[in-house]
């Protein structure tokens, strides 16, 4: 392996995906750059301009001029941290969400199209070929072939079969850890039907973790009956995927969207077998207001309401 190898791989790698002419790969005025600094705008439920330079490498001052452009366009506002008036905290707008959005799906068509290229059977040799390289040449990860931490996990919106997936796992996985009917799947079903026929973009939302290009979590963030309030619901992680944040993300992003939101409470009620959620849920603020013995899907359970006040600034 020579230097000259791996300048040869990378002017080969990005003709492929189109690096050099990004806008115009995905019919978007945006540099491959500018549409990184949306992408992680829009998984990341609060940011600032200190948080996406360091996490993207960039210069300072880069950076300022595509937020300023972005600003421009009317994708992002920028107001001040509650946490640190030093700063200024990045969103998205309705605007900016919908671009990212947009760019997202352009890319994984063009992704999609590359890898219908690939024969079946070459494809899992070309996911090992990938993990290896991505694990030989980060600092940050075991040199292991297959090893994935959290920066590999993502959040995002729904795509079509999404809704359909929360309705699944969440069955599946609840009667295979704690023995529930069918009974969990009709409520879970009403749920996302409910949110699928009718809800506001701008005070609900649904975000799915994935991971290697699988779903491994999900939640949900609904307007709850009393005014003022929303409602945390359906957070689920998938077994292989604890252990790397994806439930704190997911609250995290949930607490973001509901606090920028304007609501003033936010809300869940669950089970008190649900020890490892409940842990998530007190690291994020949340507090235990009360509890009662309830009999459903099939189990004696004790269901718990849990509130978070949104206008106690972060910790």
């Amino acid at each position: 392996m020579t230097v000259q190898d791996i300048r040869s791989f990378n002017r080969f790698y990005t003709n492929v995906i189109g690096a050099l002419d990004y806008g115009r790969h995905l019919y978007a005025p945006y540099t491959l750059t500018e549409s990184r600094v949306l992408y992680e705008l829009a998984h990341s439920p609060r940011t600032d301009a200190t948080g996406l330079r360091s996490e993207l490498s960039l210069d300072s001052g880069y950076l300022s001029r595509i937020l300023n452009k972005f600003e421009q366009d009317g994708l992002i506002e920028r107001t001040p941290s509650r946490s640190d008036p030093r700063r200024r905290r990045i969103t998205l707008t309705p605007r900016g969400r919908e671009t990212a959005a947009v760019l997202d799906e352009r890319s994984r068509e063009s992704v999609g199209a590359l890898l219908a290229t690939v024969p079946a059977d070459d494809r899992p040799r070309l996911a090992e070929a990938m993990h290896t390289v991505r694990a030989l040449l980060s600092s940050r990860r075991p040199a292991r072939p297959a090893a994935r931490g959290r920066e590999d996990v993502v959040l995002r919106e729904p795509v079509p079969g999404d809704l359909g997936w929360i309705v699944q796992r969440n069955a599946a996985l609840y009667a295979a850890e704690f023995g529930w009917n069918t009974d969990y799947e009709g409520l879970v079903a009403r749920i996302v039907a409910d949110f699928a026929e009718d809800h506001d973009p701008h005070l609900e939302r649904v975000w799915i973790a994935e991971l290697a290009g699988r779903p491994v979590g999900c939640v949900m963030c609904v307007r709850d009956d009393a005014p003022g309030t929303a409602r945390l619901r359906l957070l689920l992680v998938e077994p292989d995927a604890r252990g790397l944040g994806v439930g704190d993300r997911l609250v995290e992003a949930v607490v973001g969207f509901a606090r920028d939101g304007g609501y003033r409470d936010l809300v869940l009620w669950t089970n008190d077998v649900l020890t490892a959620a409940a842990r998530v849920y007190r690291r994020h603020g949340f507090s235990l207001v009360a509890e009662k013995p309830h009999r459903s899907f099939g189990a004696d359970l004790v269901g718990q309401d849990w509130r978070l006040d949104l206008h106690v600034s972060p910790g």
